[in-house]
């Protein structure tokens, strides 16, 4: 479809059809939002275009901005008092509307008129340069970029110099064969004095001395400055996948400078370390092939003073600078997603890991991972700079939560066990050679591991595994208070910290684990180790118990363990956070090796802080983002953002309003007051009550129904229940019955065969389908709240005609980590006169946004309709209606009695199946069941590899 320039408020959006009033809405907001530099929180359903909406949104802002940027930068150069920015610089509205104010500070009073001018006249020329520079800077790449766009300079060069390598490596492996012969035949002659001068010495080549050097002929490249430029990021690399190929659609796809990054894990193309599997141990071998080369070096060379950029160069065949430039650009040029950088590297014989971070200087739009954005020191690795430039968050719903647990970290008394007994042998091997300086670090990690193992109650010289606790059970202490308690708070955490990121300690640890097996403990500790030793190497059964046997040996396709000490690190590094802004629980549980000592992070909004400092603007987004008070007060608030900075927006849904039909269902058919609180839910007359009422929806709604418990135990305890009073029977003869598996590989064979059973012509099931009671129509799904079903899945037309949720999905104030942030919120934050203590709004906001997330999973599209049932009277109360999503909360209706929500439902589900979605609109229907609900490909449409069926759920 040709694409449309929309004009909203005097701002064009260029939009690939026309768009609903909602996202005409969404766009105007966010540029403004982008404009004044301020933080916006946006809620579009899905279904309503947000990811279109803010692609056309927020690159046309780009667009404007690099356009009045240029502008200024001509108006300073014909007038030198004019001062534009440097590029990644801040350009808000108060700062760009004076042109012509003067670049000068204020002067000394009393200063002379002359030495005012002359140092004005000295910055305006030297502002005058800096524009200038930028200006040849940006000519030239994009000089570069249209060459290459236009030019197959990055394929024949990668052609060319992958045949010159196959054949260098022919002739080398040649030679040592002619070598080897020689050598077995006859011994070497000796050589006459003065004879060894005829010998040619050890080729190395131009290339290779350029990349053992580590110096770049093109500096230029290396040192680009960071353009302006937008940084989205989502919670899966499907999702971000997702959005790059909106982008290449949408139209600004031609002409957008786009990279993805990604992990080594995800974009490493050396077989060799890919095949390590763990992801620690693919980033610590990466980085030490690229070291390898200079272990060759004399020591007096490695003396002496080297740049930076000289440490980490190549020994691996793909870390070629060459050829990852010309890598750069070509990503650059055209919009890839992580799998296309891939196969792109793998073509050009360049890393996509380090090509893809060469191209972020440049880029235009920089799509990433949750984690590499919001872990700093992520971040800084990758080369991310945010200062004044724009982070957009995408499916920001749980970012709280994601935030917590990137910075929250647990490790086992094994893992401390284990650590300890590694070190203690490299240790005692390498002693003699360790300087005073690694002994004095070492000894100290080595009495932090010990105290640990001792706060838990073990003993770190017994084996963990057979050592039983004396007391049990979870405690929950202030940082300072575990420290104290461990003995160790007279060790300064920072310097250990600091120690192990600069020694580089569990990555030589690591090594020497591969070399010599888990354990090698030396003679004089065999008998006081025995244990331990068992115990470890029970641990590794493919590590041989000849010491010397490297770790290359062990059976191929193995996953390879990294070494206990980096986990620990992160826990260290976690004690240094400020004592009320965490928490450490230690867990006692029966054995040493099962027990765990895990930190909690109570206040998200310390790591937030810096993005929102520097960035230009940020943007949280989502499908439901409701109760948004979790975002104002714990992130935003707390992250020290002035209330007048942040701006909300939520948006309505693009169905008609009879298309959805939300109701509260306070009472069953015979009556029953619905109300599943903890004390109640396991009445059996409860549970009877909402299998009847489901009984009666799998009569009148056709399609798919889709049931959500509140947890997988209740689930199965309602299940049981239904099997023994016959209610299972009764559901099993009106539809075709599934249940979400615990199993994450089980998930999409349990999606297709339930998608299989809906989409059969007539709603009548085929025979593979059919019970033998009787025939049915269409599926019921039970779901849990939560779990893999409750998110991302998209149950669009005959999928989820109806969505059920029984009770409210509390989470459990009886564990220690809700118990103590409830506590931490009501300290921290300002109780509000009639308003629920902050830590109880914690709970109901933790319910609800789970609420949300699982009624959100029906309407998909324009012509999409569904019924929403709420199983609970407790719905009906303001305050909880209050957090619902406002597309549903203005619709909702109250039912006290059964009988007044049944009759609406039947009239809803009149409609006819199977609505047609508008045409600009891209979505899954029941016939298209061969593909998977988030639009990945599942299998043939005959089911070729998707296994039978689970069947239905008996007691």
């Amino acid at each position: 479809m040709a694409d449309k320039t929309q004009e909203v408020g005097g701002i064009h959006f260029p939009f690939p059809f026309p768009p609903y009033s909602i996202q005409k809405d969404f766009m105007a907001e966010l540029y403004q939002v982008l404009e004044a530099g301020k933080i916006g929180i946006f809620e579009s359903p899905t279904g309503t275009g947000k990811s279109l909406s803010l692609i056309c949104g927020a690159l046309s802002w780009l667009r404007d901005f690099e356009q009045k940027k240029q502008q200024e930068e001509v108006r300073c150069l014909l007038d030198p008092g004019a001062g534009p920015l440097p590029e990644g610089r801040d350009l808000r509205p108060e700062a760009s509307s004076s042109c012509h104010a003067s670049p000068t500070t204020s002067r000394p009073a009393g200063e002379p008129d002359w030495v005012t001018q002359f140092v004005q006249r000295k910055e305006e020329r030297d502002l005058a340069e800096r524009v200038k520079d930028e200006q040849i800077r940006r000519r030239k790449r994009e000089e570069r970029l249209q060459q290459t766009r236009h030019s197959a300079q990055l394929k024949y060069a990668a052609r060319g110099r992958r045949q010159e390598e196959e054949e260098t490596e022919a002739l080398l492996r040649l030679s040592r064969e002619m070598l080897a012969e020689g050598a077995g035949a006859e011994q070497l002659e000796q050589l006459e004095p003065g004879e060894e001068e005829l010998v040619l010495a050890e080729y190395t080549s131009d290339e290779e001395r350029r990349a053992a050097s580590g110096v770049d002929e093109d500096e230029e490249d290396l040192e680009e400055e960071h353009v302006t430029k937008i940084y989205y990021c989502s919670r899966t690399h499907s999702q971000l996948a997702q959005f790059v190929q909106e982008v290449r659609k949408s139209p600004f796809g031609k002409e957008i400078r786009l990279v993805s990054l990604g992990s080594r894990q995800n974009l490493c193309v050396n077989e060799d370390v890919r095949s390590l599997g763990s992801v620690q141990l693919i980033n610590d071998r990466c980085v030490e092939i690229q070291r390898s080369q200079h272990k060759s070096k004399s020591r007096a060379e490695e003396e002496k003073p080297k740049r930076r950029r000289q440490e980490a160069r190549a020994a691996c065949p793909f870390y070629n600078h060459e050829q990852m430039q010309l890598l750069r650009d070509e990503i650059l040029v055209e919009v890839r997603d992580v799998e296309q950088l891939v196969a792109l590297g793998k073509e050009a014989r360049a890393c996509p890991y380090y090509g893809s971070r060469l191209a972020i200087a440049a880029a235009q739009l920089v799509v990433l991972p949750y984690p590499m954005l919001l872990h700093v020191a992520t971040r800084q690795a990758a080369g991310i700079r945010l200062q004044g430039q724009v982070v957009i968050i995408d499916e920001a719903h749980n970012l709280i939560d994601t935030i917590t647990g990137i910075h929250s970290v647990e490790v086992t008394g094994s893992q401390l066990c284990q650590a300890h007994s590694q070190l203690l042998q490299y240790t005692e091997r390498y002693r003699k050679r360790l300087k005073a300086k690694n002994l004095m670090y070492i000894k100290q990690i080595l009495y932090l591991l010990e105290k640990f193992v001792a706060v838990l109650g073990g003993d770190i010289r017994q084996n963990p595994n057979t050592r039983s606790l004396s007391q049990t059970g979870t405690e929950l202490k202030t940082i300072n208070d575990f420290l104290f308690e461990s003995q160790v708070d007279n060790i300064n955490l920072f310097k250990v910290q600091r120690y192990c990121e600069k020694s580089k300690v569990s990555r030589k640890l690591c090594g020497f684990t591969e070399r010599y097996g888990a354990v090698l403990p030396p003679p004089q500790q065999q008998s006081r180790l025995a244990g331990l030793q068992h115990f470890l190497q029970s641990l590794q059964p493919s590590t041989t118990e000849a010491p010397a046997a490297p770790l290359e040996e062990a059976e191929p396709g193995a996953v390879r363990a990294a070494s206990p000490l980096m986990h620990i690190e992160g826990f260290l590094s976690a004690l240094t956070t400020a004592n009320q802004d965490g928490r450490v629980i230690l867990s006692r549980q029966g054995s040493l090796s099962q027990s765990s000592l895990k930190f909690l992070l109570l206040n998200p909004a310390v790591h937030f802080a810096q993005v929102v400092k520097e960035c230009r603007a940020v943007v949280i987004a989502g499908g439901t983002m409701q109760p948004v008070s979790d975002f104002r007060e714990q992130l935003l608030a707390c992250a020290g953002v002035e209330a007048e900075r942040v701006v909300e927006f939520s948006c309505g849904h693009v169905i008609p309003p009879d298309n959805i039909l939300p109701l509260v269902l306070c009472s069953g058919p015979t009556n029953q007051q619905l109300e599943f609180t903890y004390q109640k839910r396991e009445v059996p007359a409860m549970m009877d009550e909402a299998g009847r009422i489901l009984c009666n929806l799998c009569n009148v709604v056709p399609g798919g129904l889709v049931c959500f418990f509140p947890s997988y135990e209740y689930q199965h305890q309602v299940l049981a229940h239904w099997g023994k009073s016959g209610l299972l029977t009764r559901l099993a003869v009106r539809k075709k019955i599934f249940q979400e598996p615990k199993r994450a590989g089980q998930v999409e064979q349990v999606l297709a065969a339930y998608a299989r059973c809906i989409e059969c012509p007539g709603g009548v099931l085929p025979q593979s389908c059919a019970r033998a009671s009787g025939p049915g129509t269409g599926a019921l799904l039970l779901a849990v709240v939560g779990g893999k079903m409750s998110e991302g899945i998209n149950f669009s037309d005959d999928l989820g005609r109806c969505v059920v949720m029984v009770g409210m999905p509390y989470p459990s104030i009886r564990a220690p980590e809700l118990q103590e942030k409830m506590a931490y919120l009501d300290q921290r934050l300002p109780g509000t006169p009639g308003q629920v203590p902050p830590g109880k709004a914690l709970v109901e906001n933790l319910c609800m946004k789970a609420v949300n997330q699982s009624v959100g999973r029906a309407i998909r599209h324009q012509r999409d309709f569904a019924s929403i049932v709420l199983l609970d009277q407790r719905y009906a109360r303001p305050p909880v209606l209050a957090k619902l999503p406002a597309w549903i909360r203005d619709r909702v209706e109250v039912k006290a009695t059964f009988g007044a929500a049944f009759a609406a439902l039947r009239k809803q589900a009149a409609k006819p199946l199977s609505s047609s979605p508008g045409p600009e609109m891209w979505f899954l229907t029941a016939s298209s069941c061969a593909h998977s609900f988030t639009g990945r490909r599942w299998g043939p449409p005959d089911g070729g590899h998707i296994a039978t069926c689970p069947g239905p759920c008996r007691a």
